[in-house]
């Protein structure tokens, strides 16, 4: 356990020997020797990324470059040979006499891989000093035994170790590395302190409470010099990472190229994370399990598991192969039958029964048949000889779709329930009386099957008798009754019903008939006027999907029932307008979109939460975001993530960090690019449709908790896995009865 004190340039020499007299020749590190022998030992400090740090971090790597010349022979070319395990051992038994490390698998394999890198170093060492001239260049003639090393090299390993050198391969592969080495891109210019230690006297000067630093930044402090100046090239490279970090995820990062590995283009090497330094790998610092290889069993399994996947999709493309071969020999009908539609079915919408042809003909379900001129399924044309069609009962659990609906990716009848699909005219039947509970003989429909549209025409047939009614009052008096919900139990949607028999009786029953509402400046930050149509309205009627306007609306509603006059409320939830923060906007302005949200965040003096429903282009989701924290809560209805949506992320976070920067906040270095996004597990819809309606039951749900801050698992008081119809149909009560009371509808 010694260590030559002559030669300064030894990279392994111990720090507290490199500096003495060089004359005395080898030095054993006696100071560790000497506690070693009182039982006194050396404590170490490990950061999160399992690196070794602390005061006596160098002094125990150089301490195993001194055990690893004592014990390795210097002519062992691999260090993963067998051969070399019982030295290893050594090793590793001498370090845990005078350093407290835990005697774990993680911590062993840290050391002798550092003792690794302390063997490479020092073969290169005696290369370059006995084996090359000042030009780096091997010499012609033999090297003499370096006699100050003959504690560690005898003569014969010198011998061999030379012959080893003077390989024609090796000086090749010297020479390639050499090269590669001799003037890098960015220059590391950290000498022996490394990455890890860098970053603990980073955290340890700027006091911070983060127990590690992004790659990135880690490799540009690692490049400033003496000077403290940073290469303009440098500095590309950190603001690249920064732009990449916003629009990548973590698990993009760890699956894929690392932001950093993407912005210098280059490629990523297994076991090993740029910029954070030897011992940090993948595993360590994204928290993630290694994959394994799965096994000869897992193996098989699998493989039994796709064959019956193919099996099955073999039996699917005969069902439909048979199902086109019948679709085609009735065509002619069909087409025909397009021709004459508005012959065949009433105009309007009826309720039907739905068959199909194959492999048999049979009846299969219920629904509701909408034959109205130019009217689109999920925003694209029908196609030729089908009809729209809401399903609200399955007969036949396993019957197809006559044409998959491509927007749920459904093919099965089953799973259409309470949406819209493409129904085939000759295969549809005006059924007057659509039954909602059926007799008890009959086994094929049962009531859990039917959807939530069949079963509200329990209350229709009692709502028939209450719009009569409404209707013979509207001679004698303009004024609707105002009554509150009844029981769940006998739920009737009265205000819908008064609503649509006013709509019917006035001039918004014309086609291009609107209302205007006024938007005071409190409710977006600027005064505006919402525009309704008689199609808004008619989205509301018949549980279709809600355009801007109704969103507005209903904000509009929010904020005079809950917000005007409750400066407590008012104070802490402000909106974001849905016209100037949507994706088509994004894509087109979002400079503009950037300031409008910016303006919006400084108007706050204390901690405010901005509900922003965000139209994605085919459906809403709800940002509930803090600026002053810097927190985006993430509430969508189809269990998506926000990195489906880059567009608006970017916006979010930039207007944040903009807002940040002109209110002049002082963010923790860690801090800087990293806005929290919290994705909320709110209730999920079960269709196509519900987007609108559950954006808006989340902002009052939000409001009424009077919270800033969302929990992970949503509200314990709203918490559900989906929202039933009932609670839906409660916030369209709630627009009607706003409507009826702003006098926005009358006769």
């Amino acid at each position: 356990m010694a260590s030559d004190q002559e030669n300064s340039q030894d990279a392994n020499a111990p720090d507290d020997t490199s500096e003495k007299e060089i004359t005395r020749g080898i030095t054993i590190m006696k100071s560790i020797i000497r506690d070693r022998d009182k039982a006194v030992t050396y404590n170490v400090n490990w950061n999160a990324d399992n690196q070794l740090i602390g005061s006596n971090a160098a002094k125990l790597a150089s301490y195993i470059g001194t055990l690893v010349r004592m014990h390795i022979p210097i002519t062992a070319t691999r260090w993963s040979n067998k051969e070399l395990g019982s030295a290893k051992d050594k090793i590793w038994t001498e370090i845990l006499r005078s350093f407290n490390i835990e005697d774990t698998t993680i911590r062993k394999k840290y050391i002798l891989q550092l003792a690794g890198k302390r063997h490479r170093g020092w073969r290169t060492f005696l290369t370059n000093k006995y084996l090359k001239d000042k030009e780096k260049n091997f010499v012609e003639y033999d090297p003499e035994y370096p006699v100050k090393y003959a504690i560690f090299i005898t003569e014969e390993e010198w011998v061999a170790f030379v012959a080893q050198r003077r390989d024609e391969n090796f000086k090749k592969v010297s020479a390639t590395n050499r090269e590669r080495a001799s003037n890098p891109t960015y220059a590391y210019k950290k000498g022996r302190l490394g990455y890890a230690r860098l970053e603990e006297k980073i955290l340890d000067e700027t006091k911070s409470d983060a127990t590690s630093l992004p790659p990135h930044v880690l490799w540009k402090e690692a490049r400033v010099g003496k000077d403290g100046t940073v290469r303009d090239d440098v500095q590309h490279i950190y603001d690249e990472c920064e732009t990449l970090s916003q629009s990548i995820s973590t698990a993009e990062d760890q699956e894929n190229r690392s932001v950093l590995s993407r912005a210098l283009n280059v490629p990523e090497y297994p076991g090993r994370v740029r910029g954070k330094g030897h011992g940090c790998t993948p595993t360590s610092l994204y928290k993630n399990p290694r994959r394994r290889n799965p096994s000869n069993q897992e193996v098989m399994e699998t493989l039994q598991a796709l064959q019956a996947q193919v099996l099955q999709l073999q039996k699917d493309n005969e069902r439909y192969r048979c199902m086109e071969k019948c679709s085609s020999q009735l065509k002619e009908t069909s087409e025909k039958a397009s021709i004459n539609c508005q012959n065949k079915f009433p105009e309007g919408i009826s309720s039907c029964q739905l068959y199909l042809s194959s492999p048999t003909y049979r009846l299969v379900g219920k629904g509701k048949v909408h034959n109205t001129s130019g009217d689109l399924l999920h925003h694209r044309p029908l196609p030729d000889g089908h009809l729209k069609v809401s399903v609200d009962v399955v007969l036949d659990k396993d019957a197809l779709l006559p044409i998959p609906d491509i927007v749920s990716e459904t093919t099965l009848l089953r799973d259409a329930i309470g949406s819209f699909v493409a129904w085939p005219l000759d295969l549809i039947f005006i059924d007057d009386e659509t039954p909602t509970k059926p007799a008890s003989k009959d086994k094929g429909i049962l009531r859990h099957n039917e959807s939530v549209a069949s079963q509200k025409e329990v209350f229709a047939q009692g709502s028939q008798q209450l719009s009569q009614k409404i209707g013979s009052r509207q001679k004698n008096k303009r004024d609707l009754p105002v009554t509150s919900l009844p029981k769940k139990g006998a739920f009737v949607p009265r205000y819908q019903i008064s609503l649509e028999t006013l709509v019917d009786s006035s001039d918004m029953a014309t086609a291009g008939a609107i209302r205007l509402l006024d938007m005071e400046e409190d409710i977006f930050g600027y005064s505006c006027t919402e525009t309704i149509g008689k199609e808004d309205l008619e989205h509301i009627f018949r549980h279709q999907e809600l355009g801007v306007g109704v969103i507005h609306t209903y904000i509009r509603f929010l904020y005079d029932n809950f917000m005007r006059g409750n400066d407590q409320l008012s104070n802490r939830f402000r909106f974001v307008s849905s016209s100037l923060v949507n994706k088509a906007l994004i894509c087109r302005e979002p400079d503009s979109c950037r300031e409008y949200l910016v303006k919006r965040f400084m108007a706050s003096s204390t901690n405010n939460l901005y509900l922003c429903p965000y139209n994605s282009g085919c459906h809403w989701l709800l940002l509930a975001i803090d600026p002053l924290k810097e927190v985006v809560y993430f509430l969508n209805s189809i269990d998506g993530e926000w990195t489906n949506y880059p567009d608006m992320k970017q916006l979010v976070d930039t207007s944040i960090k903009v807002f940040r920067s002109q209110r002049q906040a002082r963010v923790p270095r860690t801090k800087s690019s990293n806005i929290t996004w919290i994705k909320v597990q709110c209730p999920l819809q079960r269709n196509g449709i519900d987007y609108g309606y559950f954006v808006m039951r989340f902002m009052r749900e939000i409001i009424n908790m009077n919270q800033i801050e969302i929990p992970i698992t949503y509200f314990d008081e709203y918490k559900c896995a989906h929202y039933t119809r009932l609670q839906l149909e409660q916030i369209k009560e709630e627009l009607c009865q706003y409507f009826i009371k702003k006098r926005l509808i009358s006769i």
